[in-house]
């Protein structure tokens, strides 16, 4: 399996994706969303048999990135999808198996057993659950990410309310408790099963990705005593670190690459391919790159980040196949419109935010004309957004939704009517003071930046002076390290990316205790919403849905976060790979590719 949480990235004309409730279950990539876009197999098996000489040699990926990878291995950490790439032979740790649909089923590292009645859920390990150093995968190991997630000192981003549905969370992430007494161990920490207690019971916990239920281990006895707030620091987390999955680390070469080789203690099918070797290749420098059979395909598989613009020349290839599946994510565009209180830890809207009035966000939103941008660059892969609920979950994407067609003259009038009143060239705030709107975007392709440029043009049509933050596209680690911030005034509109989970629902990434919250987002009727989508009623698939559909119109309707972008994650596969299969329900991606000669074809 790939990973599965909720992930930012860089925003490109490929964006970063969501795992579904509801995937795409036939070998075709399915067309859905505002437009048609090419259909591309989800399998590739090259012609030939897999050969010795061919196993024994090295599979080369490529992780398509403009900058280093930050190298953060611990998937309860992490918080750029790079690193799930670079770390993803390791198994990115994952406990459970998945069906087509991305709902959790037994065979993997653990079972999930869930008792509504009880409102507890129980996590059992396989007997010959081993860590690649050979040490026992143990109960403390379940146990030990809600720690890092839910510490008051962690850098995890991962944590929301949702989690605070654990018995003794809240306490524990107020710093009030030690530890997080809803968590217990039938069989002692160093045995093979956890049972957490909730408050309530989520239909989504029955899904990989959920926001209740973490969905990886991370290895505590190895990490020893090295505080939570020194841990992605550490050398065991990006130097050293182990892995539960079908390969084990042999060398990483930081921000570079990394190489591996078959992990002898994983407990499920053999691997094998004897060398797998990830390194970074800027998305400028890719097709040529494939042209010259450098690699045989892309890093990311549900999540994979190839610049759509390269389509034509990369299809044109005769050694290699396209491959895709409908993104797990989207792109967006973001408003600073608040902080977070570092006291309370939650989001706060600014009543005289630069960004706070909503007709100024929509006027920005319909300001650029996104179907064109998607039909000059896109190639079919990627189209206008209508919603910030990717159609890859197609039970509860609102299809029907406008989302921000382009208009201007709409676009302007909602400027004249807010008192955003021309000044000579440019407009000023309702109070008559200056309004210079600083826009945040991230180094990438040349197609990608003539896109930032385009959307400048655009604003500046509709009389707002729009100016780049540092004058010019932002590296990807700067760029986030700056929004991160529980305050900051550099950036008031950001494009951004997300690679989200299999599961949904949208708390961590807006939710008003989610540090991914990172325009600050924060209403009442916003969380009654989020809420709504896992309460009791929400057992009921029809009213989940329909909350889902609420919820979607509400963002639109307040446009603090405006959907940019929903596109296919595709690779070009060279004709010597065999097994690469993108579908959900293939839990063992990287033990099923063989390969049928010494080198890409």
């Amino acid at each position: 399996m790939f990973m599965s949480k909720k992930k930012w990235l860089m925003a490109g004309l490929i964006g970063l994706s969501a795992l579904t409730l509801a995937a795409c279950g036939s070998n075709k990539s399915s067309n859905s969303g505002t437009a048609k876009h090419v259909s591309m197999p989800e399998t590739y098996s090259g012609p030939g048999k897999a050969t010795t000489s061919g196993n024994n040699s090295t599979l080369k990926v490529a992780e398509v990135n403009d900058a280093p990878f930050a190298g953060i291995s611990s998937p309860t950490l992490a918080s750029n999808a790079e690193d799930a790439d670079v770390f993803s032979p390791g198994g990115g740790d994952n406990l459970f198996n998945v069906t087509k649909n991305y709902k959790i089923v037994d065979g993997g590292l653990a079972n999930l057993k869930l008792d509504r009645k009880a409102k507890t859920a129980t996590i059992t390990l396989r007997k010959d659950a081993r860590w690649s150093n050979g040490t026992k995968v143990t109960a403390k190991d379940i146990e030990y990410p809600y720690e890092i997630i839910g510490n008051k000192k962690t850098e995890s981003q991962q944590y929301s309310s949702d989690y605070a549905t654990i018995k003794g969370m809240a306490a524990y992430h107020a710093g009030k408790a030690k530890t997080i007494s809803g968590i217990t161990y039938p069989d002692g920490q160093k045995g093979r099963s956890v049972v957490i207690h909730f408050t309530k019971m989520s239909p989504s916990m029955q899904y990989l990705g959920n926001s209740f239920i973490w969905g990886t281990v991370e290895p505590y006895e190895y990490y020893g005593k090295t505080p939570i707030s020194k841990l992605a620091e550490s050398a065991k987390v990006r130097k050293n670190p182990i892995f539960t999955g079908p390969y084990k680390l042999d060398k990483i070469v930081q921000g570079e690459s990394t190489s591996w080789s078959p992990n002898k203690y994983y407990w499920g099918k053999k691997p094998q391919i004897k060398n797998i070797a990830i390194q970074v290749v800027s998305s400028n420098n890719i097709v040529a790159a494939f042209k010259s059979k450098k690699y045989d395909f892309v890093a990311g598989g549900p999540n994979a980040t190839m610049p759509s613009s390269q389509y034509p020349k990369l299809k044109a290839l005769k050694d290699y196949s396209e491959v895709g599946i409908s993104s797990l994510g989207y792109n967006y565009f973001g408003f600073n419109v608040g902080h977070m209180n570092t006291k309370t830890g939650l989001n706060v809207m600014d009543k005289n935010a630069k960004m706070g009035n909503k007709n100024l966000r929509k006027a920005m939103l319909y300001a650029v004309n996104i179907d064109a941008v998607s039909k000059k660059f896109g190639n079919g892969l990627s189209w206008r957004a209508n919603t910030l609920i990717p159609p890859t979950f197609k039970n509860v994407y609102d299809a029907k939704a406008p989302g921000f067609k382009y208009n201007m003259k709409k676009a302007k009038s909602l400027l004249n009517k807010a008192g955003y009143k021309k000044q000579g060239k440019w407009r000023t705030q309702p109070n008559g003071k200056k309004l210079t709107i600083y826009f945040g975007g991230m180094s990438s392709s040349a197609a990608t930046e003539a896109k930032y440029q385009y959307y400048i043009q655009q604003w500046r049509k509709a009389g707002l002076n729009v100016k780049m933050t540092t004058g010019k596209p932002m590296e990807m680690n700067s760029f986030y390290s700056t929004l991160q911030k529980p305050s900051q005034n550099k950036i008031d509109v950001f494009l951004g990316a997300w690679a989200v989970s299999s599961e949904p629902t949208p708390t961590q990434m807006y939710g008003v205790d989610a540090p991914y919250n990172m325009g600050h987002f924060a209403t009442k009727k916003n969380t009654q919403l989020l809420n709504s989508l896992n309460n009791d009623k929400a057992w009921n698939s029809k009213y989940r849905a329909q909350q889902f559909k609420k919820w979607q119109e509400y963002m639109n309707s307040q446009a603090a976060y405006g959907p940019e972008m929903f596109s296919l994650a595709w690779s070009p596969v060279n004709k010597r790979v065999k097994g690469y299969d993108l579908r959900p329900q293939n839990n063992e991606f990287w033990s099923n590719l063989s390969l049928t000669a010494a080198n890409p074809k």
